[in-house]
């Protein structure tokens, strides 16, 4: 009696029926599941921050205080009546809060402001002249201006596409924080909030977002207006697994 051999079909039928159940299984319930693993993750993420109203806000802003020098500002000096040997150009404020002035030494302006700046330097020409035996013929007068700013910064921090510092300019908001960092397809920016720094031995104030009012309702209210060392944090539940991403869920 001879045996039959397997038709092609049949050959190939088990392979089919178990990779089609397995495409079968992918497409009904990890993505269900997963669903509701990610909105049970969102749920447990608390939400964080006060709302005040009296906040500087989208419309509603308020004048930067005045700027403070740091490293590694860069500054441009410019002396009249011009002191020998002088070499006008840029300084950039050095790690220790000084600039270097050449043959003129080193002055420190780190936490002064620009107009404190230009006495601190003008004070230091005038020393060095008279320690030369040159007294000026007038008094220095000294303009600093800020040629670059590079000490200057907020933070956005989670889960976010770019996280990491932006540099302030005066006039950004919540708003332009967020979209400058990117979303990503588990953040949970319903849940973020603003942390800003108080001076030492204060707590830090922390503001919530209102995120859906301010994407879909155009709300001002919680669209704050940004400080030099302001964190917002986007909080986010954990990264898709890799079928829920090829599945797009």
């Amino acid at each position: 009696m001879t045996a039959r051999k397997p038709t092609a079909a049949r050959r190939s039928g088990g392979p089919l029926v178990l990779a089609g159940t397995a495409v079968a299984l992918l497409l009904s319930g990890p993505g269900c599941a997963s669903g509701r693993r990610l909105r049970k993750e969102a749920d447990r993420v608390p939400v964080r921050g006060m709302i005040d109203p009296d906040q500087p806000r989208e419309l509603d802003k308020t004048a930067m205080p005045r700027y403070v020098v740091e490293p590694p500002d860069e500054l441009d000096i410019t002396v009249k009546p011009l002191p020998s040997e002088w070499s006008p150009g840029s300084f950039v404020v050095r790690q220790d809060g000084v600039v270097d002035l050449g043959l003129y030494g080193d002055v420190f302006v780190a936490g002064y402001t620009l107009d404190q700046v230009e006495s601190q330097i003008a004070q230091q020409l005038t020393a060095e002249a008279l320690s030369r035996g040159q007294k000026p013929t007038e008094p220095y007068r000294v303009s600093a201006r800020l040629a670059t700013s590079q000490s200057k910064y907020y933070y956005v921090l989670g889960t976010v596409a770019s996280e990491g510092k932006f540099p302030i300019k005066g006039n950004e908001t919540v708003l332009d924080a967020i979209l400058q960092a990117g979303l990503k397809s588990n953040s949970l920016p319903e849940k973020a909030y603003l942390s800003r720094p108080h001076p030492v031995g204060g707590p830090c104030q922390v503001l919530r977002i209102d995120w859906a009012a301010i994407k879909e309702n155009a709300d001002t209210l919680t669209n704050y207006q940004l400080f030099p060392g302001d964190r917002i944090v986007v909080p986010g539940t954990r990264p898709p697994s890799l079928i829920a991403t090829l599945l797009g869920r």
